[in-house]
C-alpha cells in the first residue's frame, strides 16, 4: 500500500490524471470529431493542390514540348534560309563576276577599236599630208623648171592618162 500512497503522490500521476479528464471531456464535447474534420479538410485541400500542382505540371511539360518543337522548326527553316541565302550570294557573285569579265571585254575591245580608228586614221592623214606635200612639192617643181613646149605635153600627157583611168575612151 505504501506504494500506492507514493504513486498518489507524484506529480507525474497527476499529469496523467489530468491528461485522462482533458481527453474524456474532449471526446464528450465532440472536439475530437471536429480535429478529425478540420485535418480531413486540410488533407482534401492538400491533396487538390497536390493534383492541381500536377495538373500544371503536366501543362508545363506539353506546352514545353510543343515550345522545344517550334524552335527545333525554327533552327531548321533559318539553317534552309541561311543556306538559300548562301547559294543565292554565290550565284550573284558569278554572276557579277560574268558581267564583270563581259564589261571589261566589251571596253577593250572598244578601246582596241578605237585605237586601231585612230592608227588608220593617223596613218590615211599622214598619208594625205604626204600626198599634199608631194603634189604641192611637184607643183612647185614642175612652175619652175617646165615652161613652155614641155608644159602643154605634159597637160596633154596627163589628159590622156586621165582619161584612160576614167575608162573615157
Amino acid at each position: 500500500m505504501h506504494r500506492l500512497t507514493e504513486l498518489f503522490q507524484t506529480p507525474e500521476f497527476w499529469v496523467a490524471v489530468a491528461f485522462v479528464i482533458f481527453c474524456s471531456i474532449l471526446v464528450y464535447v465532440g472536439a475530437i470529431q471536429k480535429i478529425i474534420d478540420t485535418l480531413d479538410q486540410r488533407s482534401a485541400r492538400i491533396k487538390a493542390e497536390l493534383d492541381e500542382a500536377r495538373r500544371l505540371r503536366d501543362e508545363a511539360e506539353q506546352l514545353l514540348a510543343v515550345y522545344r518543337s517550334k524552335q527545333r522548326d525554327a533552327e531548321q527553316e533559318a539553317a534552309g534560309i541561311i543556306a538559300g541565302a548562301k547559294a543565292e550570294a554565290g550565284r550573284l557573285a558569278i554572276e557579277v563576276r560574268m558581267k564583270m569579265e563581259e564589261f571589261v571585254a566589251r571596253r577593250t575591245k572598244m578601246a582596241e577599236t578605237k585605237i586601231n580608228q585612230a592608227e588608220a586614221q593617223a596613218l590615211a592623214d599622214v598619208r594625205a599630208a604626204a600626198a599634199d606635200a608631194a603634189v604641192a612639192a611637184a607643183e612647185r617643181i614642175l612652175t619652175q623648171t617646165v615652161k613652155g613646149k614641155v608644159a602643154d605635153n605634159l597637160i596633154v600627157q596627163g589628159i590622156a592618162d586621165a582619161s584612160k583611168k576614167l575608162n573615157l575612151n
